[in-house]
């Protein structure tokens, strides 16, 4: 028996009956099956692109989040960057200030190696500064009793009481008696001798690398033998004791035991450190002042581990002159 399929319409015209021949009903079949797999396969690509689209909203808050963290990093950067160029700016100021203030320096000090680095610029200005405060601490300067006229200078006179011609190996400062004196640079006191002869109550200190300064005709003393003590330091009152003629202090400056002419002394200080150097070439400046360089730069322990020998050059070539 033959498979027929009959396909009935009915309408307000009437009733119409449509047989299906075996071609059609494969080709519906085949049709309806393609249908069914495209719909599976629709569905199966809807949850598929369903998945894929929540992963990628997840993926795109993720990075949204992770965007959002890097504007925040960027914007903690730039706010970083801003304060470390004004650190900078900070810095650089303070290091020009640094430099101008330290050609000052190299001015007073006569430093003239301008164009260095600025760790070899202050390592010279430090041991320069060093040695000329150990040389004037430990070197009889300025006046012991102050700014007080000099009465009568280092070299021959006629003597005020024997009126004949003597060296006179130091100088008088007029003050009356009583005016306070003070040591002139650090040192010991090596003498305190009272007298009324000769040069009266008499005071002696002994100073580094070979220096000692005296004082005659005092009045009284307010140091001992053996105290040390440090320049300024009220060490007795000036007098008119002993071979004098008047109130006045007699000052000398020895080196090994010679006398030299205090004066130079007493006008020596940092503003015209070079001028001692000129006027007394007697002494080996040069060698001094190149052992208190070599201190100095041990003992302030250099960055650059070099020893300056710049104000010995100078102190040389000046003796040299």
């Amino acid at each position: 028996m033959k498979e027929h399929v009959i396909v009935t319409v009915s309408t307000v015209d009437g009733t119409r009956h449509f047989q299906l021949g075996k071609i059609l009903q494969r080709c519906l079949k085949t049709f309806g099956y393609f249908m069914v797999a495209a719909i599976i396969a629709a569905c199966v690509s809807i949850y598929y692109l369903n998945n894929e689209v929540d992963f990628a909203v997840s993926k795109q808050t993720e990075l949204q989040n992770r965007s959002l963290k890097l504007s925040e990093e960027v914007e903690q950067l730039q706010n970083l960057k801003l304060e470390l160029e004004s650190d900078l700016g900070a810095r650089e100021e303070r290091l020009q200030q640094v430099s101008d203030r330290l050609g000052d320096l190299e001015v007073v000090l006569g430093v003239s190696d301008k164009d260095g680095e600025l760790e070899s610029r202050l390592d010279a200005a430090a041991v320069t500064s060093s040695v000329r405060l150990n040389m004037l601490n430990n070197i009889p300067n300025g006046s012991p009793v102050g700014d007080v006229r000099v009465s009568s200078h280092y070299g021959y006179r006629i003597h005020p009481k024997t009126g004949k011609k003597t060296l006179h190996r130091g100088i008088d400062y007029a003050v009356n008696t009583g005016a306070p004196v003070y040591a002139s640079a650090d040192g010991v006191v090596e003498v305190v001798r009272p007298s009324n002869v000769g040069s009266g109550n008499f005071l002696k200190l002994q100073h580094s690398y070979g220096f000692s300064s005296s004082y005659s005709h005092l009045q009284k003393f307010k140091v001992k033998a053996g105290d040390f003590v440090e320049k300024g330091q009220l060490i007795a009152y000036s007098g008119n004791t002993g071979f004098s003629t008047g109130p006045h202090l007699h000052y000398e400056i020895r080196f090994v035991g010679r006398a030299l002419d205090p004066l130079a002394f007493h006008e020596w200080s940092s503003d015209n450190f070079e001028s001692l150097f000129e006027k007394e070439r007697g002494i080996r400046w040069d060698t001094l002042v190149a052992k208190i360089e070599s201190r100095a730069s041990s003992q302030l322990k250099l960055s650059a581990n070099k020893s300056y020998n710049t104000r010995s050059e100078t102190s040389e070539a000046t003796i040299e002159q």
